[in-house]
């Protein structure tokens, strides 16, 4: 590390700004052409396209960014697609390390499935027809998760050219992260074999507060996701007939719903999806809170005088990291307001995203769950539940003393200031899955979101200079990787 970077602090600064310059042209060139080309592509992930298999917007997807690696001028780089029968593909990335980084390897993760685009976009922006307006890029699946790939085979690229000492890398491209993941522990088992000694993990699938330094992920809740359909009657009838005879079965869902959820006050009741918040998190919360006043008060498009949920700055980062909360975020069988009739209809399907604390069990918890929706039911009318595959939550181990330090060095190069740790609310099931392969292992996860990225909503964008402070992060890290 010392002969690329130079023994003198003037020498080390001159060559990380070099670095970072050549870093930058290359995500605002070709990286940002190659996220162009990939947001046209409305490769949705299996859970909102059940014919995935057969629209082919996947393999198109995979297949663009295998030939763009392919291009890259990276010493001994094979790229490969895994698969599985009745599985989504896996795109494997394999670059050798230098001769003298030694033998451990490191595995970097991201993924290219999407999310659909259901809400709006802003008047001239449309999700599958990506658009730079200054320092953002904005389109379906920029910042979730389609600038991680490009991003890890640049910086190695550049590590390459400079002479850099480096490990060996796999680079590892899912296709169902926003389905929960279901296909990726059977890729793993039919992958891992052959990797070698992995000392440390890379996921590029999560960010931060904002876009002032690097963050690293400490904890990820879990996410149990299902559809949950009430039935009272074969067809609609005359709510003139019926109405205060036959019950609403909207109603009956939303008594289910209280089961899980103080309709007042948001607070999800049950104790099995509750967990104890460690001293050392809510310590963290506070630190946040002092030294970036209500981190979460700007965050949200807010409308007209709404309120945020939690009492300061600390509560509210504890409720988005690690008390569990209810999203009701679909449903079935409800005319829009224009269409609809007089009618008590015979069914309403809503379909919720219930987070976990991250120490929850999340099979556990999703069994107790679907039973406690399914006893006693109000007017034994018919309820159905189906379930995605429930995601784990996760929390990180303490870094080892080298990675602690090359974060920190990382971030003051690449963002020009130290390194952050906070918990994340969302849910990256890898995180728990590897964490379970490896456990002796380094994990760190981090990337570009931060303020307004708005991953699952519209406008998505990925903003670009946080791309380019995370990729010199990440450079720093694997040339200072231990041999």
């Amino acid at each position: 590390m010392e002969l690329w970077l130079g023994g003198h602090q003037a020498a080390r600064v001159e060559v990380m700004e070099s670095l970072r310059n050549s870093l930058e042209a290359t995500i605002r060139g070709d990286v940002v052409s190659l996220l162009s080309d990939y947001g046209t592509i409305p490769s949705l992930s299996p859970a909102f396209d059940h014919e995935w298999s057969t629209s082919g917007h996947i393999e198109r997807a995979m297949a663009l960014y295998q030939d763009w690696i392919a291009t890259r001028t990276i010493p001994g780089l094979t790229t490969r697609i895994q698969r599985i029968e009745g599985r989504t593909p896996l795109l494997v990335v394999e670059v050798p390390g230098t001769q003298d980084a030694g033998d451990g390897a490191v595995l970097l993760y991201g993924h290219l499935d999407k999310q659909p685009a259901n809400d709006p976009w802003s008047s001239g922006f449309d999700p599958f027809h990506p658009r730079l307006v200054g320092d953002n890029l904005f389109g379906r699946g920029m910042v979730d998760d389609g600038y991680a790939a490009p991003l890890v085979i640049t910086v190695l690229e550049e590590l390459a050219k400079r002479g850099a000492s480096y490990p060996r890398c796999v680079l590892v491209v899912e296709a169902c992260e926003e389905s929960g993941s279901p296909d990726l522990d059977a890729h793993l088992d039919e992958l891992l074999p052959g990797v070698g000694d992995i000392r440390l993990v890379v996921c590029l699938d999560s960010g931060g507060l904002d876009f002032g330094r690097l963050w690293v992920t400490s904890s990820l809740r879990g996410n149990l996701v299902m559809a949950i359909k009430v039935s009272v009657l074969s067809n609609g009838v005359h709510s003139g007939e019926a109405g205060g005879v036959v019950p609403s079965s909207f109603r009956i869902l939303r008594t289910l719903l209280s089961r899980i959820e103080d309709a007042e006050t948001g607070v999800v009741q049950p104790a099995f999806l509750n967990g104890e918040i460690p001293a050392f998190h809510r310590d963290q919360a506070e630190k946040l809170a002092r030294e970036l006043g209500d981190p979460l008060q700007e965050l949200f498009p807010l409308v007209g005088s709404t309120q945020l949920m939690g009492t300061d700055g600390a509560d509210r980062i504890l409720n988005q990291t690690w008390r569990p909360s209810l999203s009701f975020i679909g449903i079935d069988g409800v005319p829009s307001v224009s269409d609809g009739g007089n009618v008590l209809r015979p069914h309403t399907t809503g379909k919720i995203s219930l987070r976990l604390p991250p120490t929850v069990d999340a099979v556990a918890a999703q069994q107790q769950l679907v039973a406690l929706l399914t006893a006693d039911v109000p007017y034994r009318c018919k309820v159905e539940v189906d379930v995605e595959s429930p995601a784990q939550g996760w929390v990180a181990k303490d870094p080892s003393p080298w990675l602690a330090r090359a974060l920190d060095e990382g971030s003051t190069l690449g963002f020009g200031a130290p390194v952050a740790f906070c918990g994340e609310g969302g849910s990256i099931p890898f995180m728990a899955t590897l964490g379970e392969r490896f456990p002796n292992a380094d994990f760190v996860a981090t990337g570009a979101l931060g303020p307004k990225s708005n991953a699952h909503g519209p406008d998505e964008s990925l903003y670009l200079p946080a791309a380019i402070g995370v990729a010199t992060s990440l450079a720093h890290l694997l040339a200072s990787f231990p041999s």
